[in-house]
């Protein structure tokens, strides 16, 4: 053994940093020649690589002349090697005055998927260490993904000092520095956002707090919410999610929104209008309008040519799509194929020609994008920057060059996050067989991972800021100052900490801003600010919509939603009034905000605009309002999944809430406003207590609540019991709080509420809220503790098997063969729990979309029983069912126990040869803990 290379070399499809540590210390025991002794993450991926050349050729039973291959070069071919970072700069093309250069790379990180910038200008990066680490994408939800903190202490322009701020995450969405050492973030194929703090200075979070939940989706890696993004209306968004959330002093509220069809990348320019975008498209996605006004459909979005990626030559053909798609003598995409990370620069260091256009990175066709859009009649149209010269702004010539972030920095310069990978596209798409597997293989594009870059891009015209910005140590009066500065990213900033600080005694100088300050962006932020503060004026609102400037008139009517929402019905006629505004993009801002805030008499006003004003913005919006496409209530969406009783059942709700609830809760469940921040009752939107088990909201519909909710007082003081009304009646109230008001629990029956009021007949007088939730089941949540084990498990797509541990997420579980009799679930409890429901839902096996396709194979138990016991051996049985449908409620009386398990009593043939198993996920188990440590 020279040297232990060999090891790595052995592990070169799963290669990790870690690997390279022990060589290197292993390597210092036995000795290395020089070659050997750099043992660089870069060399180390050239050693894993093949000397021989492959055999590729067609898969067996694949037509040559077919789109996808025909004219493919399927010869043996030298493997793609990575270069060192000082050599990849030099692959580069960038217009004339601009430069590129490295200012963190491998090894102190690892794939890099998106950065971010805390108030001190400390830098953020999401490294998805388990992103395609084999063609076959093994281990993607395996716990190894981090974010680290970098900072660069000398101010040379190199990050050079960091810290793993979170570590041990699973393929993290996003990560999103909120307030003084805070990040907000979540894993894959999980439900929950938390907040992670770092409360001792160390430079890793030690403390962890959940912060929303209902905020995750199953599936793909790549088809999964991201980047959660602080906007300057105050609210967070994030790709796929049709909601919008923001944290209050009373907690994390939301709201519904259109749907923003984007995957991998949100930002938002000067105006706070938030700009999305789309993946597998190439293109930007939901820009025309902000998002939470709903979904209109626009013609123009795109210049002619504007899909066309003009990329520098790469010669390899590496497209999912196959041969159809790859354009002759230069190896790319004829068609944007892939779109990751985008950014409106809004800095002070680069040309100001480059001001307020979006960049945005297409990894496959190894380019970053600039876009300028123009702005006609209320439409916008979206061109390539260098479309003429059938070129782009940032081009590669190195075929592993991966933009898939963009970010304007606190030095005002822009920085481009590089995975610098083989593959950029997920497994799923590259399976075996496919064109595309044929050239991961042909060039060994699967060895090239563990490596990753950060890149800074200037400009001959202007240094870098070598401001340090020092703003987590500030106070709000001086974080003030920071709204008027000529970088974006520091007025941002600047803004989320003082919002998030919640001290009003700054709203004079905010308001000094608004309304004296020549500066009309920091007008916009300070007006921002007192909306954030809570501390926004009506009478402020009413005289910036006759402001003489048309931007400062749109963010007031927008501004304004928030007052007319909590109760200020008044300016619904100065929204009606503004339809007749000369400009163009203020008319239809009014229609917008009165569309959304359902003004009275819209209608008739918007019908009088569309015979007067032909604006496109205008005749095509306006248009749609009238005669809308899109259905908003839930019920409605789903109505295929509701019976025409449920359907009654909601309405009804939704009477009783508008006639009775939204004096104290607010029209939109957020709580009716009082002044100085506070609320009239706590808000129901987006609650985790509305929407976990549904006795929580039963009982104090039917009995009432008073006194402090969680710590906070609320004016109202106490919720009225309404036991005298009928058991329907609460289920109707129950069911629409639980399922609206961007809630997303359950329905509940009359019959739940009888129960309900059968257990608490002898009650008398309002709950106390610590008396109400311990009366309440509670959710028992699985941790490390939790031994969960199953008879059977399947291999998955993404490596490995479905462990059984999966039926308590989105990934799921499943036996992935018929169901059989004597096949077990088993769950065992690190202590005795009293037990009293289980809950799980077995998804249906699609057998295609066509309209006439057979219906899909349903996976629940068909004959089961539930068993409990407290030593594994002795069993008691809890339920013994029949499955009928594929959500699954199972409710008994309180039992103690530290083993559940649940078994299959009778076999289940095949229909037609296809199976029938038996899968579980999202369970949850309700109970009491006792010996349990959560």
């Amino acid at each position: 053994m020279s040297c232990y290379l060999s090891f790595l070399k052995q592990k070169n499809r799963s290669f990790r940093f870690e690997y390279l540590v022990v060589a290197v210390l292993i390597s210092s025991l036995y000795g290395c020649t020089s070659k050997e002794k750099k043992l660089d993450p870069v060399d180390l991926v050239i050693e894993s690589m093949s000397d021989s050349l492959p055999k590729i050729g067609l898969p067996e039973g694949v037509d040559p002349e077919h789109e996808d291959w025909k004219g493919a070069d399927l010869e043996p071919k030298a493997p793609v090697l990575p270069l060192h970072p000082e050599e990849e700069a030099k692959k580069f093309l960038l217009p004339e005055g601009f430069h590129i250069e490295p200012v963190l790379t491998e090894p102190q990180i690892e794939q890099p998927g998106a950065i971010s910038f805390d108030g001190n200008g400390r830098m953020f990066v999401l490294e998805l260490r388990t992103y395609m680490l084999t063609a076959d994408s093994d281990g993607t939800l395996e716990p190894a993904s981090r974010i680290s903190r970098w900072e660069d202490i000398d101010n040379d322009g190199i990050y050079e000092t960091g810290t793993v701020f979170v570590d041990s995450l699973i393929f993290p969405r996003f990560v999103l520095p909120y307030g003084k050492d805070a990040v907000l973030t979540m894993n894959s194929d999980e439900d929950n956002v938390y907040k992670f703090t770092d409360t001792n200075g160390d430079g890793k979070a030690d403390k962890k707090e959940l912060f929303t939940n209902n905020y995750g989706r199953s599936g793909n890696v790549e088809h999964q919410q991201a980047f959660m993004y602080y906007n300057m209306d105050n609210w967070l968004y994030s790709t796929y999610n049709a909601f919008r959330v923001r944290e209050t002093p009373t907690g994390v509220i939301r709201e519904n929104t259109g749907y923003n069809r984007a995957q991998w990348g949100v930002t938002h320019d000067d105006d706070g209008k938030v700009w999305f975008l789309g993946g597998a498209s190439g293109l930007p996605s939901q820009f025309q309008q902000p998002v939470h006004y709903g979904n209109f459909n626009y013609e123009d979005n795109y210049a002619e040519g504007f899909e066309e990626p003009w990329g520098a030559a790469v010669l390899i053909g590496d497209l999912q799509e196959g041969m159809d798609r790859v354009r002759e003598n230069n190896g790319g995409p004829k068609r944007v194929t892939g779109a990751a990370g985008n950014d409106i620069y809004r800095g002070d260091r680069l040309p100001k020609s480059l001001y307020g256009q979006l960049f945005y990175g297409e990894p496959v066709a190894r380019i970053v994008r600039q876009v300028n859009p123009v702005v006609n009649e209320g439409i916008t149209t979206l061109h390539n920057a260098f479309q003429d010269q059938k070129s782009e702004f940032l081009r590669s010539t190195d075929p592993l060059f991966r933009p898939v972030d963009m970010t304007t920095a606190p030095d005002g310069t822009l920085y481009i996050t590089d995975m610098y990978h083989g593959i950029i596209q997920e497994g799923q798409w590259a399976q075996k067989g496919t064109y595309l597997r044929a050239k991961i293989e042909q060039y060994q594009l699967d060895k090239v991972i563990g490596l990753g870059r950060i890149w800074r891009i200037t400009h001959d015209s202007k240094e870098r800021d070598k401001t340090r910005p020092n703003m987590l140590n500030e106070t709000p009066a001086q974080l003030v100052r920071h709204l008027e500065h000529p970088n974006g990213w520091w007025r941002d900033q600047a803004q989320q900490l003082i919002v998030l600080s919640q001290d009003k005694s700054v709203a004079p100088q905010l308001e000094a801003i608004v309304t004296g300050s020549d500066n009309l962006l920091a007008r916009f932020h300070a007006l921002w600010s007192l909306e954030g503060l809570g501390t926004l004026k009506p009478k402020m609102v009413r005289e910036l919509l006759e402001d003489p400037n048309p931007r400062m008139r749109i963010q007031a009517m927008r501004v304004g939603e928030t007052l007319y929402k909590s109760g200020n019905k008044s300016l619904g006629d100065d929204y009606l009034n503004l339809l007749e505004d000369e400009n163009v993009d203020v008319a239809l801002q009014a229609m917008l905000s009165a569309h959304v805030l359902e003004v009275p008499s819209l209608d008739i006003a918007l019908k009088e605009l569309l015979r007067s004003n032909r604006a496109k913005g205008i005749q095509t919006i306006g248009s749609q309002i009238l005669e809308p496409k899109e259905v908003r209530n839930w019920w409605e969406v789903t109505a295929n999944e509701l019976t025409d009783a449920q359907k009654s059942t909601l309405y009804k709700g939704k009477v009783i809430f508008n006639e009775l609830c939204v004096q104290c809760h607010g029209n939109d469940g957020a709580g009716t406003p009082v002044g100085e921040g506070l609320v009239m009752a706590p808000p129901l939107t987006g609650s985790v207590r509305v929407q976990s088990h549904p006795e929580y909201v039963i009982k104090t519909v039917m009995h009432g609540l008073e006194g402090p909710l969680d710590g906070k007082t609320y004016p109202a003081g106490i919720m009225v019991g309404n036991k005298e009304q009928s058991d329907e009646w609460i289920a109707a109230i129950v069911s629409y709080i639980r399922t609206n008001l961007s809630n997303e629990g359950s329905m509940v029956t009359a019959e739940d509420v009888r129960k309900v009021r059968t257990k608490t007949m002898e009650r008398e007088g309002p709950y106390i809220y610590s008396e109400l939730m311990e009366s309440v089941p509670q959710e028992l949540v699985p941790n490390g503790q939790w031994k969960i084990t199953a008879s059977h498990s399947v291999p998955t797509r993404i490596g490995g098997t479905s462990a059984p541990s999966g039926a308590f997420n989105f990934e799921g579980w499943t036996t992935g063969e018929d169901q059989k009799k004597g096949m077990w679930f088993q769950i065992e409890l690190p202590g005795q729990a009293k037990v009293s429901e289980l809950h799980f839902t077995s998804q249906p096996n699609s057998r295609g979309w066509r309209p006439d396709a057979p219906p899909p194979i349903q996976t629940y138990p068909r004959t089961y029983v539930l068993e409990a016991s407290n030593d594994g051996v002795n069993w008691s049985k809890l339920v013994e069912e029949k499955g009928r449908q594929a959500k699954v409620a199972l409710v008994f009386e309180p039992v103690d126990a530290k083993f559940l398990r649940i078994t299959l009593m009778e076999d289940v043939e095949s229909i037609e040869d296809l199976k029938i198993p038996w899968s579980m996920k999202q369970m949850k188990i309700f109970g009491r803990q006792t010996g349990i440590s959560q």
